[in-house]
């Protein structure tokens, strides 16, 4: 780990002050968004713009990054988002808004292509699994701290705008500034959707369930806790609680699932979800119960994202997994995009409540096929008591392609490590059957 630190420490901390800026614009938008008087709706549709920016930029940014450079595409894109951030109380209209946040999510999604390949260009075969461990602490501390910057100043004001500005323009220095080299840049081309589907039908529905619930509690929580008529403070601390829960959740679920059949897990979390959705819907705008619920709800959907990734790989060769995961990122991305908009349309018709009861619905929709395909298939692993495998790998949703690339060959790795200690598992060259 002193190892990983030593030689990733600029990267770390980059990205640490970019969620931190990410995190907090993310809750203000919602926040003043409402004291603009936009509508549920044209929140919804400024949330999900975000999203189809960010799925645009995540395919467009390979491509940049070949043609000019890493460092290049960096800087271009950070000055972006500065200027977006310092944009959006200047030009406070929806339709500037719902065109600013597609601009800053293609900018976010290359910033985050950009800085991933460079931490997976800085692990070896040894550290990939403690780096990934490390972004993902990096991530999710940056956005629960970032709440904390609500509280601040005025969000009627400019100042909360241009602290994130701010932090994203100093995140850029450690980066840009370190010893690092600059790495080889190559993506694999994405598997297809309909071969995604195929080999795994619940990754492919999970994954797209999955993205419609995270981008409804990473973009509508601040919305919905204004339209609940929770103060400032109270929101903070409520967005917050929904990722202190995906952080606390995500190891334990780790650890579960190296050791037993993954589908039960997803249905486990899906269903424990949709009850936390259900605890949010009648809690009455009681703030203690809201904490609990969205902790919880952040807990059981959060950790989802790696294990469904863990169990698509399971029935895939080595050599079809970094294909597998540009596919499903682009599945996830799609439900994505939806979310935000489905979300606003149920606050809109039966009220704030319409939050809860959409991740409440949603989780169960995903519990209900994750239970069905429980019925069609077998486990990709015989359960035995000496299976002991490491094959799951923390990455949160907000990652790109390369990051899920990343965790790809920490999985493969493990799996050839356990071939040679003669455990059962997959072949490295060849997908087990997807029938």
């Amino acid at each position: 780990m002193i190892q990983v630190l030593r030689s990733s420490w600029a990267l770390l901390l980059g990205i640490l002050l970019l969620m931190i800026g990410n995190g907090l614009q993310g809750s203000l938008i919602g926040i003043r968004g409402s004291i603009e008087n936009f509508s549920t709706g044209e929140l919804s549709i400024i949330t999900s713009a975000y999203f189809a920016g960010f799925l645009f930029g995540s395919r467009m940014a390979p491509e940049m990054i070949r043609r000019v450079g890493h460092v290049r595409v960096f800087a271009a894109l950070g000055s972006f988002i500065s200027a977006v951030l310092i944009l959006y109380p200047t030009i406070t209209e929806p339709w500037a808004w719902i065109l600013l946040r597609v601009i800053f999510g293609f900018s976010f999604s290359g910033v985050y292509v950009t800085a991933e390949s460079w931490l997976n260009n800085a692990s070896s075969n040894e550290t990939r699994g403690q780096a990934l461990s490390l972004y993902l602490m990096a991530q999710m501390v940056g956005i629960i701290s970032s709440q904390a910057l609500l509280n601040v100043a005025d969000p009627a004001g400019f100042v909360l705008f241009v602290i994130p500005s701010v932090l994203v323009s100093l995140s850029f220095a450690p980066i840009l500034l370190s010893a690092t080299k600059t790495p080889t840049f190559e993506t694999t081309k994405p598997m297809s959707i309909r071969e995604i589907y195929d080999f795994s039908p619940l990754g492919f529905v999970g994954m797209f369930l999955l993205g419609a619930i995270f981008a409804a509690q990473f973009g509508m929580a601040s919305i919905y806790g204004t339209a609940a008529g929770l103060t400032v403070a109270q929101i903070s601390g409520f967005v917050s609680a929904i990722f202190i829960g995906g952080l606390v959740f995500q190891y334990p679920f780790g650890w579960f699932s190296d050791r037993m059949d993954r589908r039960v897990l997803v249905l486990v979390a899906a269903v424990g979800g949709s009850l936390s959705g259900l605890l949010g819907w009648f809690s009455g705008g009681t703030f203690e119960l809201l904490l609990l619920s969205g902790f919880l709800m952040g807990g059981m959907s959060n950790p989802l994202y790696a294990l469904l990734i863990a169990y698509v790989n399971d029935y895939l060769g080595t050599d079809d997994m970094a294909a597998a995961s540009g596919g499903l990122i682009f599945v996830n991305g799609l439900g994505a995009i939806l979310g935000p908009v489905v979300t606003g349309w149920a606050m809109t018709i039966v009220g704030p409540s319409g939050f809860w009861i959409y991740l409440s619905l949603i989780s169960a929709l995903l519990a209900g096929y994750a239970a069905y395909r429980m019925t069609q298939r077998q486990s990709a692993y015989a359960e035995e008591d000496d299976y002991d495998a490491v094959s799951y790998a923390p990455i949160f949703p907000t990652g790109t392609a390369i990051a899920a690339e990343a965790a790809q060959e920490y999985y493969a790795e493990n799996v050839e490590n356990e071939e040679n200690d003669d455990v059962d598992g997959p072949t490295d060259t060849e997908s087990l059957d997807p029938k």
